[in-house]
């Protein structure tokens, strides 16, 4: 009779808490979930508030028309144009790079992979300046070259440089580890069915590393974007970026509103690209699932 009674009573739904196993894992949670709240969450906010405020409290769009036109506009341009040169050198460099690294025995490899990471290390402050001494007018390259001295510094060209440089690092850590998995005994079977270099290269290989060189590509122009000290250190007027003119906005004019704006958009700029970057890995992995099958 009781065994009967318990069947037919309705079950209790569980209490989210009940577990112990539970209420552990939310207490070690606890600490990360604030300090992500505090350094991260609360942060962007008040950037996202600050950049809708106006003088008298009431909020407003003005800052943002103000970020879309006239010279901001066009630092927003020329952000985004020194951003696409920067990935497109990144990747044909890291291309050659990563490409030759990976047909090397693994311990040479290894230490190849060390030349390259180790200098990453290193300040970028210090790196900029070792990259104006070697472009300056008696530096390292003008002295090498014929026929110089020619003007590699304070212009796009010396931005560009600067910048490709430091983002090379990142280009080739993401291209190795794709082209390091590529499996070579389709290469090979490619070759002895009498297919040419040129031929493996654009229907075999090139499509198999293709989601790496997307990746790569994006990352380099969502790095760019935000990147200051090279920038500012090695180009003129005209090649201001967005992380150059928030700094002037905030240090010489002390206009955190505007600034605010400016931050807001490179980070929509910099979402909608880590966005795109997660939709080509889907896609690759989504077609390397089916190429396996």
């Amino acid at each position: 009779m009781a065994a009967t009674l318990t069947a037919g009573a309705p079950a209790r739904p569980r209490k989210l808490l009940a577990s112990r196993r539970t209420r552990v894992g939310i207490l070690y949670a606890l600490p990360v979930v604030v300090y992500l709240l505090v350094l991260f969450v609360y942060p962007i906010f008040s950037t996202l508030f600050l950049s809708l405020r106006n003088a008298d409290g009431s909020l407003t769009l003005h800052w943002y028309a103000d970020a879309l036109t006239g010279v901001n506009l066009s630092v927003l341009i020329t952000t985004l144009r020194i951003s696409a040169e920067t990935a497109l050198l990144s990747l044909v460099f890291g291309f050659l790079l990563a490409n030759a690294i990976s047909r090397l025995k693994p311990l040479l490899a290894g230490l190849a992979m060390l030349v390259v990471v180790v200098p990453h290390f290193v300040s970028a402050l210090v790196r900029t300046y070792g990259w104006i001494i070697m472009l300056g007018d008696k530096g390292l390259v003008n002295e090498s070259i014929p026929g110089g001295p020619y003007q590699l510094l304070y212009n796009e060209l010396g931005v560009v440089i600067g910048t490709t440089s430091m983002m090379l690092p990142y280009t080739v850590l993401l291209l190795y580890g794709v082209m390091r998995g590529v499996d070579r005994r389709l290469l090979a079977a490619a070759s002895s069915m009498g297919a040419g270099r040129v031929t493996i290269f654009r229907r075999i290989y090139l499509p198999l590393v293709a989601p790496g060189l997307a990746s790569a590509g994006l990352l380099s122009f969502i790095l760019s974007l935000g990147y200051y000290i090279t920038p500012a250190l090695m180009g003129g007027p005209n090649q201001t970026m967005i992380a150059t003119l928030i700094n002037q906005q905030v240090t010489k004019e002390n206009q955190w509103n505007g600034a605010a704006a400016q931050g807001v958009i490179l980070l929509v700029l910099t979402l909608a690209g880590l966005l795109l970057v997660k939709a080509v890995t889907s896609l690759g992995a989504s077609r390397k699932k089916r190429s396996a099958t």
